[in-house]
């Protein structure tokens, strides 16, 4: 009675089975994963959910919690249980109502309830079992007699005919209940041995799910963080877009209004010299000559001077033009501040790096603006200097980092092989100690036609990505003890990671053979 009580407590109310991997929801109600995704999957189609228990509202799609301790339950429940088919068993005699079966006659092959149990030991002596219907199992093929006995040497259950005069005449026997007690032995300790590895599993698969859900608030509140940044970017964006248009209004109503004054004196003086031209038209159609030799006061010989017409002081006004260079900087300005704001709360630093050309190998030619590193095709004329690379087309950078997060970029040509990388400035400059790849004071990733590699101290490892870009990005850390690699493909792909406890100031190194060239992208 208690254990269907259990068992009504540990069934599904959707499948009225016993739970499958349950889950439960915020409301505490429990159900098969299955089932209760089957049923979510419906609401979502009606655009509202609930429990399917208590009808308990969700605004939005619940996330169904795993319930491990529910599951261990079931499954400890389940082992204790018999066999369904064995438990739904019915008396043979029993023909008018059916009444479960105690025990079952594997002689008679009849199965009986407690009253004809007890009829059937008065009369008979034989082998009593569990209630089953699978009398061919525990019957000797051969010689249709009741299994008695196990064989451990081959390893078979027999009958005393097998035993006496069958197969395995002479062999070595033992009952089955002894076999049985004997093998649940070797079991037990089997699974005393399988308990820690599975609770050695259940704790990695526990401290992943933490994990796991560490990362995915990490990941929650760096969304949060990004669209809060984006946000504020946007006013920014806003208050640089007012600022540059309200200079190109306020240039426009400057010089729309001189040119509207402009327009009213122009059309002031056209307006007199149409009044003094009707005038002279006048006096012009006039017969009579005394009266137009009269007309006295009128300057007939006047030829439009710049008393009437102006000057040359509107042409001079209307030259003016808006100041597209003072806008440009306006917005220069405005967008440049956002990205220096960015950077400044990303705590990046974007440094200007420059390369020595004192250190710069005699087959190595360094341009103008000390940013690009060429492999020559001819010796460079460079004086001796002690910090010069001697046997490896290498270059150093002017100056280190000893400290905080660094952020910059690189271009290679994507001919020839390149190395780019960091290294300490006590980085030998000749011999093979010397080369970016085979010492413990470098850290550089090496760019062939086909594919990457990464060289730390004559160890090499090969990338399963292959070159996409010829952009590179690198990210460093001094205090974390990380060099990081990226191709600034879309989207970037992050390539390699150094770890290491860095103990002096870190300089860009660059290797070029092959007429390669890599540049450092301001």
């Amino acid at each position: 009675m208690a254990s269907a009580e259990l068992r009504d407590e540990l069934n599904c109310s959707i499948c009225l089975s016993l739970y499958t991997d349950p889950v439960s929801l915020r409301c505490g109600h429990n159900f098969c994963r299955s089932c209760i995704v089957s049923v979510l999957d419906a609401q979502e189609a009606a655009g509202g959910y609930s429990c399917p228990d208590c009808r308990a509202e969700y605004p939005e799609r619940p996330a169904p919690e795993k319930k491990r301790k529910l599951r261990n339950i079931v499954e400890r429940f389940s082992s204790t249980q018999p066999d369904v088919e064995e438990t739904r068993i019915f008396c043979t005699y029993c023909t008018k109502s059916p009444v479960l079966a105690v025990r079952t006659c594997l002689h008679c092959e009849t199965s009986m309830c407690e009253e004809h149990l007890t009829a059937h030991n008065k009369s008979v002596n034989h082998n009593l079992t569990e209630p089953t219907v699978s009398f061919m199992d525990r019957k000797c093929s051969t010689h249709n007699e009741i299994l008695k006995y196990y064989c451990p040497i081959d390893a078979a259950c027999i009958c005393v005919s097998c035993w006496v005069a069958g197969d395995h005449r002479g062999h070595y026997v033992e009952l089955l209940d002894v076999a049985s007690e004997k093998k649940k032995e070797k079991l037990k300790k089997y699974l005393d041995n399988l308990n820690p590895q599975k609770k050695k599993i259940l704790t990695k698969v526990q401290n992943l799910q933490d994990r796991k859900t560490k990362i995915q608030e990490k990941a929650s509140d760096k969304r949060k963080n990004i669209s809060k940044r984006f946000m504020d970017i946007k006013k920014q964006l806003e208050i640089a877009e007012k600022k540059a248009l309200s200079e190109v209004s306020r240039q426009e109503e400057k010089i729309v209004s001189q040119i509207s004054d402009l327009i009213k004196k122009l059309e002031i003086q056209e307006d007199e010299l149409s009044r003094k031209m009707r005038h002279v038209e006048e006096i012009c159609r006039v017969t009579d000559p005394i009266r137009v030799l009269q007309e006295s006061d009128i300057t007939v010989c006047s030829h439009g001077g710049d008393e009437d017409t102006g000057g040359d002081g509107g042409e001079v006004s209307t030259e003016e033009d808006l100041d597209e260079v003072l806008i440009s900087l306006t917005l220069h300005r405005s967008t440049r501040d956002i990205v220096t704001n960015v950077t400044s709360e990303l705590g990046v630093h974007a440094p200007d790096i420059l390369l020595d050309v004192d250190t710069a190998h005699r087959w190595v030619k360094i341009s103008e603006d000390l940013k690009t590193a060429t492999k020559s095709g001819e010796k460079q004329d460079k004086p001796k200097s002690p910090g010069r690379f001697v046997d490896y087309p290498q270059v150093l950078s002017r100056c280190g980092f000893s400290s905080g997060q660094h952020y910059w970029e690189v271009e290679w040509d994507q001919i020839g092989d390149c190395a780019i990388g960091l290294s300490y400035p006590s980085i030998k400059r000749e011999g093979r100690q010397s080369c970016i790849a085979y010492n413990d004071k470098s850290w550089c990733l090496y760019m062939y036609d086909v594919e990457y590699k990464v060289w730390r101290n004559s160890v090499r490892l090969a990338l399963s990505v292959k070159p996409t870009c010829p952009t590179l990005g690198v990210f460093l850390d001094y205090e974390a003890g990380r060099l990081s690699f990226y191709e600034l493909c879309d989207p970037i792909r992050h390539l390699h990671t150094f770890t290491a406890s860095f103990t002096e100031p870190l300089h860009v190194i660059f290797c070029v053979s092959k007429g390669a060239s890599v540049t450092i992208r301001s």
